[in-house]
């Protein structure tokens, strides 16, 4: 299987710097030995999250701080987090930022909730009043460093809370670590594309350019014409194998014709040896494949392997929905899931959404065993074949769509809901009932005011606050509707 697999496991680099006055040093004993303690635990903190960690600690000159521009750039960091530990002056930030060129977020951290005012005013030795005041003055020269920032166009983003006891700054920092994490998996992401756009769907036509522009990573055009060829490459061993996966899967209903089964496993086999010749991280697809019998064999019974491909890290978008697998492989690399859908229709008595669609599932995220169902028509499409029907795990979900906007830009539409238990449409398609705190009404049109696709990624929990930090990693715009 492809080494891109292995992508959703990439470890970010992060640098790690503290700041402080090196004329304290010689004033106030113990206090820089103290606040490099701090920057330790901070380091120990950020070893948690599965990062390589590059902690130059304290720098307390301009001359220091040149010195750990250069290194951090050489060590190619991707998200770099300036702990304010004391004042310091903003000439020992600003050579660092500028020559790493990364995200940089602001750690405005007291040692604790409080000074203990009676000890403190219990210390006869003013000097030593000092010192212990300005370990806990963090917050002194944050605004001077936003000061510089802005007038310098550096985006930076801040943490505020404790370094002790403040559950809120490490999930949000962890937070900042795996939005990292994602936008480099995006940026090494290669995304396949085969066939062709369903013709005169123009809400998902995309400007592929601007993909890679925006995302990075790399775009391989590929023929249904080559998935074909390696379908008569296909052993009956590995035939045999991905029946035994497919039976281990899915929950195979009994009007499952066996010829039906055979020529979804060959497809399966053909996708895995495709994926692995290219080096897939995501994939793509669209193709009528009429006027040839051997691609329409293919197109119509790729459904099954596709979704096999999804729940293995490597997202499968049908109709050609190169937006759409863009989201996918954002929600996957969060470790939601993230498996293709659209409105199916709407239940006022219950105030939710249905949504599903046809084609490829992610089996990561299925309410109980996925359904695999012949059907004697594709709606829309030719031929027919085996598909899924599965509904994605009742609980926090989360929808992502990346929006081609009128103005040559992309962004990111959120929203946050439940999937829930109720009736569904048994078609032999993906198929989920979503509550949303604004209701279903006022969803459906506050989602279509940001003019979005018709379709969206789905996955499980609610990761807005994540994707929010991807969009501002990446410089992409996030709008979040509820």
């Amino acid at each position: 299987m492809s080494k891109n697999n292995t992508s959703i496991h990439l470890k970010v680099k992060v640098g790690l710097f503290g700041i402080g006055l090196q004329a304290y040093w010689e004033q106030f004993s113990g206090l820089k030995d103290r606040l490099t303690g701090y920057i330790n635990i901070i380091a120990n903190g950020l070893e948690a999250f599965d990062a390589d960690i590059i902690n130059l600690g304290l720098i307390d000159t301009p001359e220091t701080a040149f010195e750990s521009g250069n290194k951090f750039k050489a060590e190619d960091v991707d998200i770099l987090f300036l702990y304010v530990s004391t004042y310091a002056l903003s000439s020992t930030v600003l050579p660092v930022v500028k020559k790493a060129k990364v995200p940089v977020i602001v750690l405005n951290l007291s040692p604790e909730a409080s000074i203990d005012y009676k000890t403190f005013n219990k210390l006869e030795d003013r000097t030593k009043m000092t010192g212990e005041w300005l370990a806990y003055c963090s917050a002194c020269s944050v605004p001077e460093i936003a000061n510089v920032f802005n007038r310098c166009k550096i985006p930076f983003f801040q943490i505020t809370g404790m370094l002790h006891n403040d559950p809120h700054v490490w999930k949000e920092i962890e937070e900042w670590v795996e939005a990292a994490r994602v936008a480099k998996i995006m940026y090494y992401n290669r995304l396949g594309i085969m066939g062709n756009y369903y013709g005169g769907m123009m809400d998902i036509y995309t400007d592929l350019t601007l993909q890679a522009a925006t995302f990075g990573g790399h775009m391989e055009v590929l023929e249904i014409d080559e998935l074909s060829h390696l379908c008569t490459t296909v052993t009956n061993r590995e035939t045999e194998l991905k029946l035994q996966e497919i039976h281990n899967l899915f929950d195979v209903q009994a009007d499952c014709a066996e010829d039906e089964l055979n020529r979804a496993a060959v497809t399966a086999v053909a996708l895995d040896k495709l994926v692995a010749k290219y080096n897939l991280g995501s994939l793509a697809y669209y193709h009528k494949g009429t006027g040839n019998e051997a691609n329409e064999n293919t197109a119509t019974s790729v459904i099954l392997g596709n979704s096999i491909l999804t729940g293995k890290h490597i997202p499968v978008a049908g109709e050609y929905e190169i937006k759409n697998a863009q989201a996918m492989k954002i929600m996957d690399s969060f470790g939601a899931g993230g498996s293709f859908t659209e409105y199916y229709a709407m239940d006022f008595n219950d105030d939710v959404v249905l949504m599903g669609h046809d084609g490829p599932c992610h089996p990561q995220i299925a309410e109980g065993k996925i359904k695999v169902k012949p059907l004697k028509v594709y709606h829309g499409k030719v031929g027919n074949g085996l598909s899924v029907e599965m509904s994605v795990s009742h609980g926090p979900v989360t929808l992502l769509s990346v929006v081609e906007t009128g103005d040559g830009a992309l962004k990111l539409l959120v929203a946050e809901g439940e999937s829930v238990q109720g009736d569904i449409l048994e078609i032999g398609n993906t198929n989920s009932r979503y509550k949303f705190s604004l209701g279903a009404r006022n969803f459906v049109e506050a989602w279509n005011n940001e003019g979005p696709a018709h379709h969206c990624a789905i996955g499980k929990g609610n990761i807005a606050s994540k994707i929010h930090k991807l969009g501002k990693v990446l410089s992409i715009k996030t709008v979040q509707v509820c």
